[in-house]
């Protein structure tokens, strides 16, 4: 009896420390002073090679048009270091093992590093309600859920790596977003067939008054090429606890013109199109729920991370301008010197996943992850992704322009989000929760 009840208040501990998240009035007065409302330090680095933060970018450039690709504005400068394989040890202290593998196993592979800037922004609400946030949002207790959360990161000043990660899954990436995007998984001689997608999301978490608040978001994606995959359609209900409410799925198959259930659109099921070379929670570099892992906060590193990838980005480039074998075209990459946090996935006992750990870099300044090193189930480092981010500043938004994950051990890669020769994503689109229902999925189809 004594046994039980003290594996009991064990277990009670266990939950009432995790589910711990909001910070005294004291600590979140530092949002608007030392830190800023995202958390991030606004002072900069002591070397000054990581600059103060002054509020990210605050106007959009003269030249530029809603619906254009983004003007760079930072085109006319140029590379501080360029490093390779025969110098990388010269910057290991501040390059992922990751990174170092790629270098170690492409010898034209390159990280060309640009001075940095810290150019992400949000709009006045987002700070505003991460503030909040601060003092108020909670983890549940099984870790897998929030409580007292929304519209801003809920714990800009984490204690924990489940706290870090779940900022990065509930990051503001605009209220509605409708894109096309390209994905390219090439040969190991670089050839490659393109899958062209149409992309409809709807973000109730960022929303004051969501018109659902049970959902994160809702996803559509639709293949419009080649011919042999067109029509077939995704359509994703991510619930906000998925543990206890699983995330629900259904697929539009073409060619029986019929949508359909489909409970494997989870975890490390492969990712659609993609060969093999990534899962569905590879998708926006971690997705879903975090309860297969046990997560550390092993603190902030000054890290060569892809940032303001404006030339990757841009018009002027075809596809083959950037798809190579073995990696992207790394003279278009920009990498820059930021802070982020290091958060350490492991994973638990009682779970499989492909995937055994998980090393993530989370921009200071956005909580956008950055770069993450996959392990797989005998510790050996197996897939590198990055996020190539930018800001959208006509929202403003720190997202990424192109994500792209590399597998070592086939020595092949797929680039996810390839725009250069499509249509401009559109925040501006309206969306309601009847355009991602399952019914109207099938008119769709029809």
């Amino acid at each position: 009896m004594r046994i039980s009840i003290l594996i009991a208040l064990i277990a009670s501990l266990a939950l009432s420390t995790l589910a711990q998240g909001k910070v005294t009035p004291e600590q979140a007065a530092r949002l608007t002073q030392d830190l800023t409302p995202m958390g991030a330090e606004r002072a900069g680095n002591k070397e000054g090679t990581i600059p103060a933060w002054t509020g990210g970018i605050q106007q959009i450039p003269e030249d530029y048009e809603p619906g254009e690709h983004h003007v760079d504005p930072y085109a006319d400068e140029e590379p501080l270091l360029v490093i390779t394989a025969n110098n990388y040890q010269d910057y290991a202290a501040n390059l992922s093992s990751g990174q170092i593998a790629l270098l170690k196993q492409y010898p034209d592979y390159k990280i060309k590093v640009y001075p940095s800037h810290r150019s992400a922004s949000f709009p006045q609400k987002i700070y505003d309600f991460t503030i909040k946030n601060a003092t108020r949002a909670e983890l549940t207790p099984d870790g897998a859920g929030l409580k007292n959360a929304g519209v801003g990161v809920p714990f800009p000043i984490p204690e924990s790596g489940l706290e870090a990660i779940w900022n990065h899954l509930t990051r503001y990436r605009g209220e509605s977003i409708k894109r096309q995007y390209i994905q390219v998984t090439p040969q190991v001689d670089g050839s490659y067939n393109p899958v062209k997608f149409e992309q409809e999301s709807l973000q109730y978490y960022a929303q004051e008054h969501p018109e659902k608040d049970n959902f994160l978001f809702l996803y559509k994606q639709r293949i419009t090429s080649p011919s042999s995959m067109a029509g077939e359609v995704l359509l994703v209900h991510e619930t906000a606890n998925q543990v206890k409410d699983p995330r629900r799925a259904w697929r539009y198959d073409p060619g029986r013109r019929r949508a359909f259930r489909t409970p494997t659109v989870a975890y490390d099921a492969p990712a659609l199109a993609s060969d093999g070379l990534s899962t569905i929670d590879n998708f926006d570099m971690f997705s879903g729920s975090p309860d297969k892992y046990n997560w550390e906060l092993k603190g902030k590193k000054e890290l060569f991370v892809p940032y303001n990838a404006y030339q990757l980005h841009s018009d002027q480039l075809s596809y083959d301008d950037i798809v190579r074998p073995g990696h992207i075209n790394q003279e278009f990459a920009r990498y820059e010197l930021h802070r982020v946090w290091v958060v350490e996935a492991t994973l638990k006992e009682t779970k499989d996943n492909i995937y055994s750990r998980r090393t993530f870099y989370l921009d200071e300044d956005s909580w956008q992850a950055l770069i993450v090193d996959h392990y797989d189930e005998q510790g050996e480092l197996w897939r590198v992704a990055e996020a190539h981010a930018l800001n959208y500043y006509e929202v403003p938004v720190l997202w990424t322009t192109l994500d792209v994950i590399h597998d070592l051990k086939a020595k092949r890669y797929i680039a996810f989000g390839l725009d250069n020769q499509e249509n401009m994503y559109d925040f501006s689109k309206s969306m309601n929760y009847r355009q991602f229902t399952s019914s109207a999925l099938r008119r769709e189809g029809r």
